[in-house]
């Protein structure tokens, strides 16, 4: 599982370098698709199959499960590090993540997934981190 967080910039063609430690994660190939949090979700070729299935087996009568499908599945864009380790980031996702105004981004592992954020949202989202830690019960069950 892919950890740590990386500072790097787009370029003018909307690449962006995969970190070293996350590039195995990646070999094969990556779909990029829009995240709850305003960031992208970069999911290994491998596993997006898998969440295709999940995708299939939401009921097509529930309409809020319906608008979740549109959201995430419809963003999708599948592509492949270049020679130099770089992904294509498309105008429509880099939209979406406030990437357009900013070329700094933060590329971070997540248990399943990479994470792509604009360096702003990123620290906004550690900072609502910061002021409403997780309650006590939580950090318990973390740590054991």
């Amino acid at each position: 599982m892919p950890f740590g967080e990386f500072q790097y910039s787009l370029d003018d063609k909307g690449r962006v370098v995969i970190p070293q430690s996350f590039r195995s994660f990646v070999e094969d190939g990556v779909v990029i698709t829009r995240g709850i949090e305003g960031c992208l979700y970069l999911f290994p070729v491998v596993s997006w199959s898998n969440i295709e299935r999940q995708l299939l087996n939401l009921p097509l009568t529930d309409l809020e499960a319906q608008k979740f499908v549109r959201f995430f599945y419809s963003g999708a864009f599948k592509t492949q590090m270049d020679n130099a380790s770089r992904i294509s980031v498309p105008p429509p996702l880099r939209k979406f993540a406030g990437m357009e105004e900013e070329n700094d981004v933060v590329v971070a592992g997540a248990p399943t997934r990479l994470e792509l954020w604009s360096e702003k949202r990123w620290w906004e989202s550690i900072n609502k981190v910061l002021e409403s830690p997780p309650a006590p019960e939580a950090l318990r069950t973390l740590v054991g």
